[in-house]
């Protein structure tokens, strides 16, 4: 089986991906590529079981609403208190604040940070992949939003600079290497080390995984339709080692 990360940017340059093989007893990293455009990353969804994507798949539901209201200027506007409830309410989505409840940390918010940027890109992406199979915001089927350094957290010890520093990424593998040894990284190692792209890559891959083997916080009933609307982050459950 095989399991794809995507760590996305904006634009090419910075856009990582990474494509995980399964087998019930090892697992083998065998791609991992820098400045991936959306024609690769097409091409990679098609061939895995599964792509965890690192990007808002989706916004508030508020948000949007309030943008469509702000955006009628016929007749005399309603007023209402643009304080800071509001935009507490209006920057995050409901998966945001689950993972703050989870991990402590918010999400950058698609709403108002830069990674709105990253997001329309994201949206074109999905509107690409849904010619060619279902897209469910939710992670219900082969898309599903994932967070990388949340995944990170969960499995391993310290992670604090990782983005920053090779030294830290060179540590923070040879933790991964002496929790899972049975994952293969092959002539991807150095990479991961050299860039923390491809480092995000891999383990949007190994976030990916836990998804497909139903090791993360899934939507419940109560959340499932605002799920499949704004997308959801499925942070990951239990050891590295129950991926295989």
């Amino acid at each position: 089986m095989l399991i794809a990360g995507l760590d996305l940017a904006a634009e090419p340059k910075g856009t990582a991906i990474a494509v995980i093989e399964w087998d019930s007893k090892k697992a083998r990293l065998v791609s991992l590529n820098l400045g991936v455009d959306d024609d690769l990353a097409l091409r990679t969804a098609l061939d895995v079981e599964k792509i965890g994507i690192d990007c808002a798949l989706g916004w508030p539901m508020e948000f949007v609403a309030f943008l469509n209201e702000h955006q009628d200027v016929g007749g005399k506007p309603t007023p209402f208190d643009g304080g800071l409830e509001l935009r507490r309410r209006l920057a995050h989505r409901e998966t945001d604040r689950a993972v703050r409840e989870i991990t402590g940390k918010w999400p950058l918010s698609v709403s108002t940070d830069r990674l709105g940027m990253t997001a329309i890109r994201c949206a074109g992406l999905l509107s690409v992949f849904g010619a060619y199979f279902d897209v469910d915001r939710s992670g219900v089927g082969k898309v599903v939003e994932v967070y990388p350094g949340a995944a990170l957290r969960h499995w391993l010890v310290e992670t604090s600079g990782y983005r920053n520093s090779s030294i830290v990424r060179e540590e923070l593998i040879s933790q991964l290497h002496d929790l899972a040894p049975w994952l293969d990284l092959g002539i991807y190692r150095e990479l991961m080390v050299e860039s923390c792209d491809a480092f995000d890559a891999a383990f949007a891959a190994l976030a990916a995984r836990a998804s497909e083997r139903g090791l993360s916080n899934a939507p419940g009933p109560i959340h499932l339709s605002t799920a499949k609307v704004e997308g959801w982050i499925h942070l990951p459950k239990g050891a590295l080692e129950e991926l295989l």
